[in-house]
C-alpha cells in the first residue's frame, strides 16, 4: 500500500519520489518529525519539519481511505453485486468522495420512498419513463395497479420517486450539483424567531449572507456557533433553478410526457434527496477548512509563545498582582526552585504601602535578586507602577509577564505534585517567575488550549487540535533544546524519542545517581534502547561535561567527525569551539562518507561556531504609557505603545495596559494590503498604536497601525 502512493504523495506535496520514499521508511521506522528534519538531510533531500509532517499526514489520510475502501468491497462483494468493472473504479478512486458515490447504490439503506415503490413492483415502470420514448404514460402505468397501488397517480409518483434515488445515486449528477455549489453556493444565516434579545451577540448575522468560497474561517465559524447555540438558522445552497437546469440537460430526452415525469423527478431529487446531501458535504468541508485555519491560527500563535525570548538562569522576584487580597510574592533562585514566599498589601484597601516596599527592599537584597516579574492580571499595572518607586541598591530589570494559563497550572496535578505544601496563589507566582525565566520550560506544563491565543479552538476538531499543538510544543522543544541536567519530566516528555516513562525514568536517575556527565549514561536509563537514544540524543545538552560536544546539537553519531576534524588540524576538540581561524582552516569535503554528507557536515560547522546557541531572541523590557490605566483613560487620537497579545485571521489584540486589549483590525495593520496578520505582526511584539475609537458601553477599543510613528 505504502508503494502505490509514493508518486501521489510526491506530486500532491511537489517533491521527488525518493524524497517521500526515504521519509516513510524513517517514519515507519520510527523516527520523529524533529530527528528526521535535524539529522537525516542526505535521506530526505533535507526537508523541514513542516513537509516531513505533510507527508506523514497526507500519507496517514490514503491510510483511512484504504481502510475505507477494503471495508465497502467487502459490503458489495457479501451482496454478491462485485463485478470486475465495479471492483476496478473502486481500486481506482483516489479520494473518498469518489468512493462513496461509487458505493452509494449498494450502501444498506433505511427504508426509502424508492425502496417502498420498488417492493410495490414499480421498478419497470420507472425504467419505462427513464427511457422516455412511451407515448401512452397512463396506459403503462395502468399495468401497475394492484392492491398497493390504486391509481394511475400513484403508480406515476412511485415511478418518480426510483427515478429520483437513481439522479441521487448517479456519480455524474452528484459531481455536477457539487460544481454548482463550489461556483455559486450562498452561505445564509438568519436569527431564530424570538431569541433577537437572548443572540444580541450574534446581531451581525440576523440576516446576512454571502458567496460560501468568500466567507472568511472565522465569519463561518461565528455563524456555525450561533447556530449551535440555538440563535441562528444557517443554509448553505446554489442557484436552484440553475442547478435543476444542469440536471435537465444531463438527463431529459425530446419533450414527450416521459420527459414530463422525468423532469418532476429531477426537481423533486434535487430538492429532497441532492441539495441536502451535497450541502451536508459542504457544510462538514467548510468546517474542516475553518478548522484547519483557525487551528493553524492557534499553532503559530502558540510557537511564537513558546519561543519568546527567556531571562536565562537568573535570581527572580515574582508578584501575582491583587487588590483585598494582596499580592503574593516569591522569590526563586537561578534554577526555579521556590526559596520564599509571603504576601504583601500596597494597595487598596489595606494600603500597606511603606511595609511593602520595605519587605520588596529586604527580600531583594536576602536572595540577591536580579530581576522583578509581575503578573498581567488585575492591579499588575499599579504593581508595576508601585514597584518602579522602589530605590533599589543596584540596577534591577521589571517585565510585566502573561498570567495566561497560570491558574490552569496553578490548580493542576503537576503543580500539586511540585507544591504539595503550598496553596494555589503561591503556585501560580511560581510560575509567573519560572515564564520570565524560560518561557517554554513553564507553558509545556499547562494544556495549549488554555493558554488562550486562537480564536475558536473551543468550537474546532479537538483531535486534530490536539495533535496540531502537541507537534508544535514537540517542536519548539527540540529546536532549543533540553538541559539534562535540569528540565523538569513535563519538558523531557517532548524531547524527540522520549514520552512519559523515559522521561521519568531520566529525572529518578538524576535523583539516585546525581547529574549526568555525558550523553553516554542516557544508555544507564531503564528502558532507553538504542532506537530511543538516537533519536533524543542530539536534543539533550550536558553543560560542563566530560565531552564538548555533549552541550551542542552535534549529534553523537557525528562526533567521530568532529574528533577527525580536531586530529587533523592536531589540536583539541575543545579548540575547535573556541576558535574561528582553526575552523576556517578545514575543508569539509573532505569529510563527506556514507553516513555524512554536505548538509550535515554543514550544520557540524555551524554548531561548533555557536554551541548550544538557543535560537531564541534576547528579551526586552517593557512600559504602558504612564498615565494610561483604565478604559477611560484612552482617548481616540492617542498614540501608545502596546504588547500584541493574540493574533487572529481578522486582525491582532493589543495589550495598551487597560484591563481591555484593543483590535487592530486586519485593514489597519500596515499601510499595504495585509492578507495574513502573522506576515505583519508577532506575538508579545513591543508595537505602537493609534487609539481610533472607545466604545465603553461595550468596552471595545479599535486601534491602528497605519502611519503610526
Amino acid at each position: 500500500m505504502e508503494n502505490k502512493y509514493i508518486h501521489v504523495l510526491a506530486m500532491e506535496l511537489n517533491l521527488l519520489p525518493w524524497q517521500v520514499e526515504n521519509t516513510m521508511k524513517l517514519l515507519n521506522a520510527g523516527a520523529t518529525i524533529p530527528f528526521i528534519s535535524r539529522y537525516r538531510k542526505e535521506a530526505t533531500g533535507s526537508l523541514d519539519e513542516v513537509q516531513v509532517g505533510n507527508i506523514r499526514d497526507l500519507f496517514n489520510k490514503y491510510q483511512e481511505l484504504e481502510k475505507r475502501r477494503e471495508a465497502i468491497i467487502k459490503s458489495i462483494d457479501e451482496q454478491g453485486k462485485l463485478t470486475e468493472e465495479l471492483r476496478k473504479r473502486l481500486d481506482e478512486a483516489m479520494t473518498l468522495t469518489e468512493l462513496e458515490d461509487i458505493y452509494l447504490p449498494y450502501k444498506p439503506k433505511r427504508k426509502t420512498r424508492a425502496s417502498v415503490a420498488r417492493e410495490k413492483g414499480l421498478e419497470p415502470l420507472a425504467d419505462i419513463l427513464f427511457r422516455q420514448t412511451e407515448k401512452d404514460i397512463s396506459g403503462a402505468a395502468a399495468q401497475y395497479l394492484n392492491d398497493q397501488v390504486e391509481t394511475v397517480e400513484d403508480a406515476l409518483q412511485g415511478a418518480r420517486d426510483i427515478i429520483a434515488e437513481r439522479i441521487n445515486e448517479d456519480q455524474q449528477s452528484r459531481n455536477l450539483v457539487r460544481r454548482q455549489f463550489s461556483q455559486g453556493a450562498i452561505i445564509a444565516s438568519k436569527i431564530i424567531k424570538g431569541k433577537e434579545e437572548e443572540g444580541i451577540k450574534y446581531k451581525d448575522y440576523f440576516d446576512f449572507a454571502e458567496p460560501l468560497n468568500r466567507c472568511p474561517s472565522h465569519r463561518l465559524m461565528a455563524m456555525l456557533r450561533g447556530e449551535d447555540e440555538g440563535f441562528l438558522r444557517v443554509s448553505i445552497e446554489p442557484d436552484a433553478e440553475k442547478a435543476v437546469t444542469q440536471l435537465n440537460r444531463q438527463f431529459i430526452r425530446g419533450a414527450g410526457d416521459g420527459s414530463n415525469q422525468v423532469t418532476l423527478a429531477i426537481k423533486d431529487s434535487y430538492k429532497r434527496l441532492l441539495s441536502p446531501s451535497i450541502e451536508t458535504e459542504f457544510r462538514a468541508l467548510s468546517k474542516e477548512k475553518a478548522d484547519m485555519q483557525a487551528i493553524g491560527v492557534f499553532a503559530g500563535n502558540l510557537k511564537q509563545l513558546l519561543m519568546s525570548p527567556p531571562l536565562g538562569q537568573k535570581r527572580v522576584l515574582a508578584i501575582d498582582p491583587g487588590f483585598r487580597s494582596g499580592c503574593k510574592v516569591v522569590c526563586l533562585d537561578a534554577q526555579g526552585n521556590l526559596l520564599h514566599n509571603e504576601t504583601i498589601f500596597p494597595h487598596p484597601p489595606q494600603q500597606e504601602t511603606t511595609q511593602a516596599i520595605k519587605k520588596i527592599g529586604t527580600l531583594v537584597n536576602a536572595y540577591k535578586i536580579e530581576a522583578i516579574a509581575i503578573g498581567n492580571g488585575t492591579a499588575s499595572r499599579e504593581t508595576e507602577a508601585f514597584i518602579r518607586k522602589i530605590k533599589f541598591e543596584r540596577d534591577l530589570k521589571v517585565f510585566v509577564v502573561s498570567e495566561a494559563g497560570a491558574s490552569v497550572y496553578s490548580a493542576s496535578k503537576t503543580a500539586r505534585d511540585e507544591f504539595p505544601d503550598y496553596d494555589v496563589t503561591v503556585r501560580g507566582a511560581v510560575s509567573i517567575g519560572r515564564r520570565l525565566m524560560d518561557p517554554l520550560a513553564e507553558l509545556v506544563k499547562i494544556d495549549p488550549k488554555s493558554i488562550g491565543v486562537g480564536q475558536y479552538q473551543h468550537d474546532v476538531d479537538q483531535h486534530k487540535l490536539k495533535e496540531s499543538l502537541d507537534q508544535v510544543v514537540e517542536s519548539c522543544v527540540n529546536a532549543v533544546g533540553v538541559d539534562l541536567n535540569t528540565a523538569s519530566m513535563h519538558l523531557l516528555t517532548y524531547v524527540s524519542g522520549l514520552g512519559l516513562q523515559l522521561a521519568k525514568n531520566i529525572v529518578d536517575y538524576r535523583k539516585e545517581q546525581g547529574e549526568f556527565t555525558t550523553r553516554e549514561d542516557l544508555k544507564k536509563i531503564p528502558r532507553m534502547g538504542p532506537k530511543a537514544f538516537e533519536q533524543a540524543a542530539g536534543f539533550l545538552r550536558i553543560r560542563n561535561g566530560r565531552h564538548p560536544l555533549d552541550n551542542s546539537a552535534v549529534h553523537p553519531e557525528s562526533y567521530y567527525l568532529v574528533e577527525k576534524m580536531a586530529k587533523d588540524l592536531g589540536h583539541p576538540v575543545d579548540d575547535l569551539l573556541k576558535d574561528e581561524s582553526l575552523r576556517k582552516q578545514l575543508d569539509i569535503n573532505r569529510y563527506i562518507d556514507e553516513k555524512a554528507g554536505l548538509p550535515t557536515l554543514t550544520d557540524i560547522m555551524n554548531e561548533l561556531a555557536k554551541p548550544g546557541r538557543d535560537p531564541r531572541s534576547a528579551i526586552k523590557v517593557f512600559e504602558f504609557a504612564d498615565d494610561i490605566h483604565t478604559i477611560e483613560d484612552v482617548q481616540p487620537g492617542m498614540v501608545l505603545p502596546g504588547i500584541v497579545t493574540n493574533i487572529t485571521n481578522f486582525g491582532a489584540f493589543v495589550d495598551i495596559g487597560v484591563k481591555q486589549d484593543g483590535l487592530v483590525h486586519i485593514s489597519q495593520l500596515a499601510d499595504r494590503f495585509v492578507t495574513n496578520p502573522a506576515d505583519v505582526v508577532k506575538l508579545h511584539q513591543h508595537v505602537k498604536v493609534k487609539v481610533v475609537e472607545v466604545d465603553l458601553a461595550r468596552k471595545r477599543i479599535q486601534l491602528t497601525m497605519k502611519n503610526v510613528k
